[in-house]
């Protein structure tokens, strides 16, 4: 999970910042107004992250500014630029900020999204397997590890390697037999991959204490990549409104991101927001308000999700000078200008009419249409929800 501890000294900070900025139009003065269209739509989650975005030469995010009923009281308004085309949202931390700020967002009427591209840009522990501090991760999937049943580790059977077990299961390794309809949201990798590329062009951001943090995890073999400097990866992310930190743990959502995605997920970052940020997307999608294919998780490594070899779990998590929260932070910007500008220089010939998705996208259920490549296939017979009625959908699910 990413590092909040210096959260509570720049929130103070962030919010004298906004009442040098431009007046926020009222909800009325707005609706006055021609719909809001951008072209890029940032996502943030918390003051630091938000702040990563201003001061900048590309543009000025504070120009405009458009109070929303349904935000968080904390972050009340979306912040645009002179000519609307990039707009930011802090949505507060967790799933249910996220949730509803989102909804509240895509609903109000205040914006056109059927072309907007949203890019949630924020922070996140990381596995050492697969990458390392101040790394630049953009994911496929986001799972919900926390979706489970939870027992006591010192309850559990001789034979679980974990507490936790697939709802509807009985086993830890066993597939979910009760499904939500939020365990797995799928993205459009060709996007993906373009924005990978964007963000290589970048020069990341590093510190002197990550440098000397990262060094321990080098007598590990399977933490190789957690020891070197920090580059751009292409690898999955995991939700959890619970801050978990250890090796047991991590090992064991790893595991459930692999049984989740049948195999295909790759466990690398950790935080507390993004499949409820794409669950309210996916329904503003359904509604013909957002656009599903138009979609990026980009989440910056700020601290390890476990210890190197000889280092106490609480160690890691509560006293590790790590050094990785600068860099992430610094890297949000650095990493994600290159996407934002690459998007708005190639509009015209390329990103207007949207990047066809060869992969499905969606969420577990298949709602958009289309059958997942995870799970246990589409609830819906690859008829999109948009097109049926709600007895259909009720039917579908094996209810009366």
């Amino acid at each position: 999970m990413r590092l909040i501890s210096c959260a509570t000294q720049l929130l103070t900070a962030f919010a004298a910042s906004s009442l040098a900025v431009a007046k926020p139009l009222s909800v009325l003065e707005a609706r006055g107004h021609k719909h809001i269209k951008p072209k890029v739509f940032l996502i943030d989650m918390f003051p630091p992250e938000g702040a990563a975005w201003y001061d900048i030469p590309e543009f000025n995010l504070l120009a405009k500014n458009i109070s929303v009923p349904g935000l968080s009281p904390l972050y009340p308004d979306v912040h645009c630029t002179e000519i609307e085309d990039v707009c930011q949202i802090v949505t507060g931390e967790a799933e249910i900020n996220a949730a509803n700020s989102i909804n509240a967002l895509t609903f109000s009427g205040l914006f056109d999204f059927t072309k907007t591209y949203f890019m949630i840009a924020g922070i996140a522990g990381v596995s050492p397997k697969v990458a390392t501090l101040g790394s630049v991760t953009f994911a496929k999937y986001a799972i919900s590890v926390e979706l489970q049943y939870e027992f006591d580790a010192r309850e559990i059977p001789t034979n679980f390697t974990t507490g936790y077990v697939p709802q509807g299961s009985t086993d830890p390794t066993e597939y979910p037999q009760s499904i939500y309809g939020t365990e797995v949201f799928e993205v459009n990798d060709n996007l993906r991959q373009l924005a990978i590329g964007f963000a290589k062009t970048a020069v990341l951001n590093d510190s002197a204490d990550a440098i000397a943090y990262r060094a321990n995890y080098a007598s590990t073999s399977a933490y190789e990549a957690g020891s070197k400097g920090p580059s751009v990866v292409g690898c999955d992310t995991a939700t959890s409104d619970v801050y978990f930190s250890g090796t047991l743990l991590s090992e064991a959502f790893e595991n459930t991101t692999k049984l989740f995605t049948n195999g295909s997920g790759v466990y690398c970052t950790t935080a507390q927001e993004d499949t409820a940020t794409l669950e309210a997307l996916l329904r503003g999608a359904i509604a013909n308000l957002t656009d599903f294919s138009r979609i990026i998780v980009m989440r910056t490594a700020s601290d390890f999700d476990r210890p190197y070899a000889g280092e106490a779990d609480t160690f890691n998590l509560f006293y590790a000078n790590q050094g990785g929260f600068e860099p992430a932070i610094n890297n949000i910007y650095l990493a994600g200008i290159k996407v934002v500008e690459g998007i708005l220089n190639e509009w015209e010939g390329t990103f207007a009419k949207g990047i066809p998705a060869r992969n499905y996208i969606g969420d577990i259920f298949g709602s958009l249409g289309g059958v997942p490549d995870f799970g246990p296939g589409s609830m819906f017979n690859d008829d999109p929800v948009k097109k049926r009625s709600s007895k259909g959908r009720n039917a579908a699910r094996g209810y009366a």
